[in-house]
């Protein structure tokens, strides 16, 4: 049996076979997810899982090198905002290398969401609780 912190099999084949700027998009349930663009489905209810421990659990293994975030999150979530700030340094701090932080309107970053290898839907149902990965390499 698998010991670290990603246990799902399909996340730990998606971060398996990520390459060097390839996009993994953490949905929140009612981001729109475009035809042709794989769909890892972990929503259980409202709330579950959560955007956060989904990243956590992702960042165990995917070492990043940037993200995407909507630029409305500031505004209108700002708690989850300052929270994934908060993952992310954490996260730059632990693999040695920074992590950008990049953020576009709503409706620029559905059209993004479409260029990811998949779009992992939680349970998340805070507004803009969306984040597109960008990964990195460990060398």
């Amino acid at each position: 049996m698998k010991k670290t912190t990603l246990l799902n099999s399909h996340l730990s084949a998606l971060v398996a076979s990520t390459g060097h700027t390839d996009e993994i998009t953490l949905a929140d349930a009612g981001l729109p997810i475009p035809a042709g663009v794989e769909r890892i489905d972990l929503a259980v209810c409202p709330g579950l899982p959560g955007l956060e421990a989904t990243l956590v659990a992702m960042l165990s293994e995917l070492q990043l090198e940037a993200v995407v975030l909507a630029e409305e999150i500031k505004s209108l979530s700002p708690e989850l905002h300052q929270r994934l700030q908060t993952l992310l340094a954490g996260a730059a701090e632990a693999q040695g290398r920074d992590i950008a932080i990049t953020y576009v309107p709503h409706d620029q970053f559905k059209r993004q969401n479409g260029h990811s290898r998949a779009v992992v839907r939680t349970g998340e149902c805070t507004p803009y609780a969306n984040i597109i990965l960008r990964a990195g390499v460990p060398f």
